[in-house]
């Protein structure tokens, strides 16, 4: 698991613009979403070309938290990183120019509709109830690259708790959007994964300062837990 402690830059620079450290320091379960970035046998698989180790550290963390956001009243969604092969020409700078030709061609290959590497990691826990959803971009909010931001809206979804991988990619990249398309929006420090423990915090660092909250896995399930309770008490 990578390690978590936040630099003492980040956390003063958060308390420097709003005047403490978290923005968010309640949840209202009904009104919220855990969305898992990416966690598809494509960045899990020992070997594939976009492999992410520590991915497959987090499993147990992200279904714990699947798991407290409906048993809480929230919604699950889980994003898969989607490729064909107009993606050479769409995405040409991406393909041309962030990887050489032949690892352009493996990772269209993984990440395929109906590959084996387009798959959600099989010890995943995937509900039932559960939002499952295509990007073809890094970002799960960038509009047209997926129609998740419309689908959380029209739940009356205002709050997103963003886990997966890459932290520093499309997690961190998933947040910033999302946070400029105007949702309250956390990443969960123990459930993100990174190539390494510098890149996974550098990028906490930078969406706590601006972009949106850091909480652990406990701190959230027990954010959860007392916002059911007010909103249970509520409807009372």
């Amino acid at each position: 698991m990578h390690k978590t402690d936040l630099p003492q830059y980040a956390i003063d620079g958060a308390i420097r613009r709003r005047g403490k450290l978290h923005q968010f320091e309640e949840i209202e379960p009904s009104k919220s979403a855990l969305i898992v970035i990416d966690m598809q046998n494509a960045f899990l698989q020992v070997g594939s070309p976009a492999e992410v180790p520590v991915a497959r550290e987090i499993v147990p963390n992200i279904n714990e938290l699947a798991t407290a956001f409906r048993k809480n009243g929230g919604t699950v969604a889980w994003v898969q990183m989607t490729q064909t092969e107009d993606s050479l020409i769409d995405w040409s700078v991406f393909y041309n120019g962030v990887n050489n030709p032949d690892r352009a061609s493996r990772m269209i290959g993984v990440l395929s509709e109906g590959s084996e590497g387009h798959a959600i990691w099989p010890e995943l826990d995937v509900g039932d109830e559960d939002l499952v959803v295509q990007k073809d971009r890094y970002s799960a909010f960038l509009p047209g690259a997926s129609d998740l931001a419309e689908v959380l809206e029209h739940r009356g979804i205002d709050t997103v708790v963003i886990t997966g991988t890459l932290t520093n990619v499309c997690s961190e990249s998933s947040a910033r959007d999302a946070m400029m398309r105007n949702f309250k929006t956390m990443m969960i420090s123990d459930a993100n994964a990174a190539p390494t423990d510098e890149e996974h915090i550098a990028s906490l660092a930078a969406i706590l300062q601006v972009f949106g909250d850091i909480y652990s896995m406990q701190e959230i399930i027990q954010l959860l837990e007392n916002g059911h309770k007010s909103e249970t008490v509520a409807a009372e």
